[in-house]
């Protein structure tokens, strides 16, 4: 055998290995995703423009408002506005921002604790009547809540609450919407096992719902308690109907109210009125921002064996 024989032998065991392929240009990201990116960004410029205008307004005197670039700020005035705003009227506005922390706090609150117990009873219990109960509270959904405003004033009107605080925090204790979202996420985020094992455990029902339904259904009782809140804080139909006292009025009614009086003698100027309107939306923004690191998911990872 000669030593040519042997070489091609070797090779023929242990194959060279491959030269290395030269890299590849990183494909251009397709038309599409420009579409999207632009379409993104027109959205974001839509709603956030208006946000911009009411902070660069709330820094104006009233004369600027009219005189100056409204996209740009003038002679930074937010603190005598501010000033101006919270001594209008005797202090009338750091009332109506009470009242409405009142509607929004309590009604938020309450209306999530309603709606998580109806939510996770008809997502867990199985009892006569749960599919017509559910279908009418899907039903409820689609109604429109200001089409309810004047069956509620004349309901109220029978029984002498009109003018109270109760008109206004009645109504907002029961949110079908919450309980929709509620029963959903407790039928896919809460596993039987979980509850059978805190049957076993001998916990009763109430306190399984306590210790383990509401920590697992954490993500959507904020959600229900976000969307609750910034209804009634946002709220104007049912207070104007239901309240007539000044003292009682939420922020919503009394910025209207002073924007009514335009072209009148002793009419609270615009300036006043925009720092009022930028006041009233801080807590909605702040409450956002506090409340979102809730939205997360894997909360029952490892609950499951």
């Amino acid at each position: 055998m000669t030593l040519t024989d042997t070489v091609r032998r070797q090779e023929a065991k242990d194959p060279a290995p491959p030269p290395p392929l030269a890299p590849t240009a990183k494909p251009a990201p397709p038309k599409s995703r420009w579409l999207v990116l632009a379409v993104m960004g027109m959205a974001a410029v839509y709603f956030l423009l208006p946000v911009w205008w009411l902070l660069v307004s709330a820094t104006k005197t009233s004369s600027e408002l009219t005189t100056t670039n409204g996209f740009w700020f003038g002679d930074f005035a937010l603190a005598d506005n501010l000033r101006a705003l919270f001594s209008q009227e005797g202090g009338i506005f750091t009332r109506w921002l009470l009242n409405t922390a009142l509607y929004a706090v309590g009604g938020a609150v309450v209306s999530t604790l309603i709606s998580s117990l109806a939510g996770y009873a008809l997502a867990k219990f199985a009892f006569r009547g749960r599919e017509f109960t559910f279908n009418a509270v899907l039903a409820a959904v689609l109604v429109p809540q200001p089409l309810l405003a004047i069956p509620l004033y004349l309901m109220f009107s029978q029984i002498n609450l009109v003018n109270t605080y109760w008109a206004v925090l009645l109504p907002s204790l029961v949110s079908p919407f919450g309980v929709y979202l509620a029963r959903i996420y407790a039928a896919a985020s809460v596993p039987d096992e979980v509850i059978e094992a805190g049957r076993v455990d001998g916990a009763g029902e109430f306190r399984i719902f306590a210790t383990i339904g509401m920590r697992i259904m954490a993500p959507a009782l904020v959600t229900i308690f976000l969307f609750q809140f910034v209804t009634i804080w946002t709220n104007y139909l049912l207070p104007v109907l239901m309240l007539a006292d000044d003292e009682l009025q939420p922020v919503t009614v009394g910025i209207v109210g002073w924007q009514a009086q335009q072209g009148i003698g002793t009419a609270v100027p615009h300036n006043i009125i925009i720092t009022a309107a930028l006041i009233s939306v801080i807590p909605l923004v702040a409450l956002f921002l506090t409340l979102q690191r809730f939205w997360r998911s894997g909360l029952t990872a490892g609950s499951v064996k």
